[in-house]
């Protein structure tokens, strides 16, 4: 199946479709699109033309379609069914992490309406179980479909035993080894299976050597599990090491793209996970904190600049270069924060100490530093600005670029130490101490030298 664009010509084309009730052509319009596509229709849909599409499906292909809306249009979406629809049309043909996923954000009211109209108890079983974990841990994650042999088994007896479970699972990714109580013992490959004789046994073919998780394992520390190591597929195991599940690749990737999202907007100081389609109340509640911080910085820097008032009136040359100073040192701390903030994420930084990684970005500030101060230098010497003024920005450069880097490493490292996001130091908060100080340093080192030249 190739990818689809959707355009707004084939979305107008649709919408008069289903305005004149043509079932076929609508059908014919949108049988070849893959799920996250007619997903993304139906994101621009009206209620009652998603719900037209949406009953010309079948039934797994309306599972995938509920799996990929967004988030508040899938509420919006499940809000008009009743739990009898909610079940027999898209939860039953979901495996189980996603049906657990959607139910999940249902009211406890519905959700047990839903469960009611479950035909397998088994699959009921399974969501209720799922649904006991944190969404944001391994248990959360993990679904029930996989299939597991006993080490204990000849060749025959797991063959006819994995075509069974075969029928529940889309992806075979590893056939998983447990013994006579559960615990998880290793993998066997397909192509070990196919080269064996039907005498062996599962105990003389599979893998020992193998990577698991805890049901209460963070989300992101699965993620950098998999990345780390390669995996498509990842299994779960309880306290005493029992098999309960397996997460797959594409769970993470949607918890990958959810947490670099989260981390973006502290970056940019949005308190709130929030999404563009949210109403305004939501969006201007997420993002007024860290206003109010600004605002707050704002004015500290103008009693600051109050406070010296009668040095800028007696040296008026030096408020023209207010606006480098400050904006140097909130990009100097902001790249230096972000650096480590990614390290940070992806773990690269655990093997490393604090103080080593401080003593690297003083390195790579204080040549930063020189670069810059002596390009100030220049500029100044050409214009011929007076050798007070010449040393002051050039001086007060060179040293808020020193403060910034060390600031916008040591804050995320200490955000980290005390378990905060480190991501909420790269963006307003660090733009805002370091305009502060910056302005602090250069007011002060102007003062010093006029004083003396």
């Amino acid at each position: 199946m190739m990818p689809h664009k959707i355009t707004r010509e084939y979305i107008d084309n649709l919408q008069k479709l289903i305005e004149q009730h043509d079932e076929k052509s609508v059908t014919t319009l949108v049988q070849t699109l893959h799920a996250a596509d007619i997903a993304e229709v139906f994101n621009v849909l009206s209620m009652e033309e998603a719900k037209f599409l949406y009953m010309l499906l079948d039934g797994e292909k309306r599972g995938d379609v509920i799996i990929e809306l967004e988030d508040d249009r899938r509420e919006w979406f499940l809000k008009a069914l009743s739990g009898k629809e909610i079940a027999r049309q898209f939860i039953e043909e979901m495996d189980s992490d996603d049906a657990a996923d959607v139910i999940g954000e249902l009211s406890e009211e519905m959700q047990e309406e839903v469960l009611q109209h479950i035909k397998d108890v088994e699959q009921a079983g399974d969501i209720v179980d799922l649904l006991s974990y944190h969404e944001e841990t391994a248990g959360g994650l993990m679904a029930k479909e996989l299939i597991q042999v006993v080490e204990s088994w000849d060749i025959p007896i797991c063959l006819r035993e994995m075509r069974k479970q075969a029928e529940d699972v889309d992806e075979v990714y590893f056939i998983y080894v447990v013994d006579e109580s559960g615990i998880l013992k290793g993998t066997l490959s397909l192509k070990r299976l196919l080269l064996s004789s039907r005498s062996e046994k599962v105990a003389d073919l599979y893998k020992s050597d193998i990577i698991s998780v805890k049901t209460d394992t963070h989300r992101e520390d699965v993620a950098n599990i998999m990345r780390k190591y390669d995996l498509v597929a990842l299994p779960v195991v309880d306290s005493i090491g029992r098999l309960l599940g397996r997460i797959t690749i594409d769970d993470v990737v949607d918890v990958m793209q959810e947490e670099a999202e989260r981390d973006f907007q502290l970056a940019s100081g949005i308190t709130e996970d929030i999404e563009p389609s949210d109403n305004v109340f939501l969006l201007t509640r997420a993002r007024l904190p860290w206003l109010f911080i600004g605002l707050l910085g704002g004015i500290l820097a103008a009693l600051l600049l109050g406070g010296h008032e009668d040095q800028l009136r007696l040296y008026p040359e030096m408020a023209f270069f207010i606006p480098l100073i400050a904006a140097m040192g909130g990009n100097v701390g902001v790249q230096s924060s972000a650096i480590i903030v990614q390290g940070l994420a992806s773990k690269s930084l655990i093997l490393e100490s604090a103080g080593k990684k401080l003593m690297k970005e003083l390195i790579v500030a204080v040549m930063n530093g020189i670069t810059l101060s002596a390009l100030a230098l220049a500029y100044n010497l050409v214009q011929k600005e007076s050798l007070a003024l010449t040393l002051s920005v050039s001086s007060a450069l060179f040293s808020v670029i020193i403060f910034a880097s060390v600031f916008g490493t040591f804050i995320p490292l200490l955000l980290n130490r005390f378990k905060i996001d480190p991501a909420l130091a790269t963006g307003p908060f660090i733009t805002t101490m370091n305009d502060i100080i910056s302005l602090f340093i250069y007011l002060m080192i102007g003062r010093m030298l006029y004083g003396i030249i």
